[in-house]
Protein backbone atom coordinates (compact mmCIF):
# COMPACT_ATOMS: atom_id res chain seq x y z
CA UNK A 1 0.00 0.00 0.00
CA UNK A 2 1.20 3.80 -1.11
CA UNK A 3 2.59 5.41 2.10
CA UNK A 4 0.52 8.61 1.15
CA UNK A 5 -2.62 6.31 1.27
CA UNK A 6 -0.95 5.11 4.51
CA UNK A 7 -0.88 9.00 6.20
CA UNK A 8 -4.17 9.71 4.84
CA UNK A 9 -6.16 6.92 6.77
CA UNK A 10 -4.01 8.04 9.99
CA UNK A 11 -5.32 11.69 9.42
CA UNK A 12 -8.69 10.13 8.91
CA UNK A 13 -8.55 8.44 12.42
CA UNK A 14 -7.17 11.18 14.11
CA UNK A 15 -9.42 14.02 12.82
CA UNK A 16 -13.02 11.17 13.03
CA UNK A 17 -12.17 10.34 16.69
CA UNK A 18 -12.74 6.74 16.08
CA UNK A 19 -10.95 3.96 17.74
CA UNK A 20 -9.96 1.34 15.13
CA UNK A 21 -9.88 1.45 11.24
CA UNK A 22 -9.05 -2.01 9.17
CA UNK A 23 -8.92 -2.01 4.96
CA UNK A 24 -8.66 -4.17 3.14
CA UNK A 25 -7.47 -3.94 -0.71
CA UNK A 26 -6.69 -6.92 -2.26
CA UNK A 27 -4.08 -8.87 -0.58
CA UNK A 28 -2.92 -6.06 1.28
CA UNK A 29 -4.50 -5.59 4.95
CA UNK A 30 -4.21 -2.38 7.10
CA UNK A 31 -5.51 -2.22 10.25
CA UNK A 32 -5.03 1.44 12.22
CA UNK A 33 -5.74 1.67 16.00
CA UNK A 34 -5.78 4.56 18.37
CA UNK A 35 -5.19 4.86 22.08
CA UNK A 36 -7.75 6.35 24.77
CA UNK A 37 -5.47 9.27 26.28
CA UNK A 38 -8.48 10.92 27.79
CA UNK A 39 -10.18 8.89 30.68
CA UNK A 40 -13.72 9.81 32.14
CA UNK A 41 -13.19 11.99 34.36
CA UNK A 42 -15.91 10.80 37.47
CA UNK A 43 -14.55 13.29 40.05
CA UNK A 44 -17.48 15.67 39.74
CA UNK A 45 -19.88 13.61 41.54
CA UNK A 46 -18.25 14.40 44.96
CA UNK A 47 -18.83 18.32 44.47
CA UNK A 48 -21.78 18.27 43.58
CA UNK A 49 -23.72 17.18 47.24
CA UNK A 50 -21.06 19.23 49.02
CA UNK A 51 -22.39 22.96 47.92
CA UNK A 52 -25.95 21.92 48.34
CA UNK A 53 -25.14 20.96 52.12
CA UNK A 54 -23.75 24.18 53.71
CA UNK A 55 -25.78 26.57 51.58
CA UNK A 56 -29.38 25.59 53.51
CA UNK A 57 -27.29 25.87 56.86
CA UNK A 58 -26.28 29.69 57.15
CA UNK A 59 -29.18 30.73 55.29
CA UNK A 60 -31.88 28.12 55.54
CA UNK A 61 -35.26 30.96 54.75
CA UNK A 62 -33.04 31.84 51.71
CA UNK A 63 -32.43 29.16 50.32
CA UNK A 64 -35.41 26.77 49.78
CA UNK A 65 -37.13 30.24 48.46
CA UNK A 66 -34.95 30.28 45.20
CA UNK A 67 -34.41 26.74 45.25
CA UNK A 68 -38.35 26.17 44.80
CA UNK A 69 -38.93 28.97 41.51
CA UNK A 70 -36.30 27.32 39.98
CA UNK A 71 -38.40 23.67 39.21
CA UNK A 72 -42.08 24.96 38.07
CA UNK A 73 -45.05 22.22 38.37
CA UNK A 74 -45.38 19.92 35.22
CA UNK A 75 -43.92 16.50 34.12
CA UNK A 76 -40.42 16.25 35.35
CA UNK A 77 -38.01 14.92 32.56
CA UNK A 78 -35.25 13.20 34.22
CA UNK A 79 -31.38 12.06 33.86
CA UNK A 80 -31.49 8.20 33.37
CA UNK A 81 -27.87 7.96 33.13
CA UNK A 82 -25.19 10.12 34.69
CA UNK A 83 -22.95 12.23 31.75
CA UNK A 84 -22.51 15.32 30.43
CA UNK A 85 -25.63 17.11 29.42
CA UNK A 86 -25.83 18.97 25.83
CA UNK A 87 -28.92 21.14 24.81
CA UNK A 88 -27.74 21.40 20.83
CA UNK A 89 -26.61 18.30 18.28
CA UNK A 90 -23.00 20.95 17.79
CA UNK A 91 -21.43 23.02 19.39
CA UNK A 92 -22.96 26.04 18.96
CA UNK A 93 -25.75 24.90 17.25
CA UNK A 94 -29.72 25.76 17.75
CA UNK A 95 -30.94 23.98 20.89
CA UNK A 96 -33.07 20.99 20.87
CA UNK A 97 -35.74 22.51 22.78
CA UNK A 98 -36.48 25.84 24.34
CA UNK A 99 -38.44 27.58 26.73
CA UNK A 100 -41.95 27.98 25.34
CA UNK A 101 -41.89 25.39 22.55
CA UNK A 102 -44.19 22.77 22.44
CA UNK A 103 -42.49 18.96 22.00
CA UNK A 104 -44.55 16.01 21.13
CA UNK A 105 -43.29 12.66 22.82
CA UNK A 106 -40.11 10.75 21.52
CA UNK A 107 -38.78 14.57 20.37
CA UNK A 108 -35.67 14.97 20.91
CA UNK A 109 -34.65 17.37 24.09
CA UNK A 110 -30.92 16.95 24.58
CA UNK A 111 -28.05 14.76 24.87
CA UNK A 112 -26.09 12.77 27.74
CA UNK A 113 -22.64 11.76 26.84
CA UNK A 114 -21.74 8.73 28.78
CA UNK A 115 -18.57 7.31 28.28
CA UNK A 116 -17.81 9.05 24.37
CA UNK A 117 -21.37 8.07 23.18
CA UNK A 118 -23.91 10.48 22.75
CA UNK A 119 -27.27 9.30 23.93
CA UNK A 120 -30.57 11.19 22.81
CA UNK A 121 -33.24 12.17 25.59
CA UNK A 122 -36.56 12.09 24.74
CA UNK A 123 -39.52 13.44 25.71
CA UNK A 124 -41.97 11.30 27.29
CA UNK A 125 -44.88 12.75 26.93
CA UNK A 126 -46.63 16.05 24.66
CA UNK A 127 -46.84 19.39 26.01
CA UNK A 128 -44.75 23.00 26.71
CA UNK A 129 -40.94 23.32 27.79
CA UNK A 130 -42.10 25.51 30.65
CA UNK A 131 -37.83 25.14 32.32
CA UNK A 132 -34.52 24.07 31.33
CA UNK A 133 -33.02 23.12 34.44
CA UNK A 134 -29.24 22.23 33.72
CA UNK A 135 -26.62 24.27 31.57
CA UNK A 136 -24.89 23.34 28.69
CA UNK A 137 -21.89 21.13 28.83
CA UNK A 138 -22.69 20.55 32.76
CA UNK A 139 -22.29 17.46 34.26
CA UNK A 140 -26.03 15.41 34.73
CA UNK A 141 -26.07 12.63 37.55
CA UNK A 142 -28.93 9.60 37.39
CA UNK A 143 -31.78 10.96 37.76
CA UNK A 144 -31.19 14.77 37.77
CA UNK A 145 -34.03 17.36 36.90
CA UNK A 146 -33.33 18.29 33.06
CA UNK A 147 -36.33 19.72 31.71
CA UNK A 148 -40.31 20.34 32.82
CA UNK A 149 -42.69 19.97 30.65
CA UNK A 150 -46.59 21.66 31.10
Amino acid sequence: MDLRKLKKLIDLVEESGIAELEITEGEERVRITRAHQNMPHPTYFAPAPAPAVPAPTPAPSAAPAAAEPAIPEGHVVRSPMVGTFYRAPTPGGKAFVDVGQSVSSGDTLCIIEAMKLLNEIEADQAGVIKAVLVENGQPVEYGEPLFVIG
